[in-house]
């Protein structure tokens, strides 16, 4: 397991009772938003935001973390797919380093690699128009990520196969 989903695990473990997740798909232009459940079982996709500056962004997640309850943000880390970090991870890292400087939320990152690519098949497979899939990808991109953590918690190994 890498350090950063070991983390992820210990903090999401460590979730105060009452406090739920908020995961994030962060794009250039959109913020893809989905919440857990308080049980931790299921991801909800909740909305996509059209990016605008970084604090206008933050304040935003951020009143809607205190609204929605949250007690952890999972940030998607987009790796390539040797698992190496590129430009985009850096950028995500970057987000999360500043949005941290407004929050004591704890912030952990959690593997999103073929997430986009997984929940467009899955939007094609239901025969959903262009449009739909343009307005609905970011926000079930970042519900895919939050239940590929809450999935891993549930497993013995703590981390699930790729692939």
């Amino acid at each position: 397991m890498t350090s950063f989903a070991s983390e992820a695990r210990t903090a999401a473990l460590s979730l105060p009772k009452g406090r739920r997740m908020l995961g994030l798909d962060l794009g250039t232009k959109t913020i893809g938003m989905a919440t857990s459940d308080f049980t931790g079982q299921f991801a909800t996709p909740r909305e996509t935001i059209k990016r605008a500056k970084f604090t206008i962004d933050a304040q935003y997640l951020l009143a809607f973390a205190e609204k929605e309850q949250i007690g952890l943000l999972v940030l998607g880390l987009p790796l390539n797919m040797d698992g190496t970090e590129g430009p985009r991870a850096q950028a995500t890292r970057a987000f999360a380093r500043n949005l941290s400087k407004m929050t004591t939320l704890p912030i952990v990152f959690w593997d999103e690699r073929l997430s986009t690519a997984a929940v467009t098949r899955t939007m094609l497979e239901a025969d959903m128009s262009r449009a739909k899939r343009a307005e609905n990808v970011d926000k079930l991109a970042a519900a895919y990520i939050l239940q590929s953590l809450l999935d891993a918690l549930r497993s013995p190994q703590g981390d699930l196969p790729t692939g």
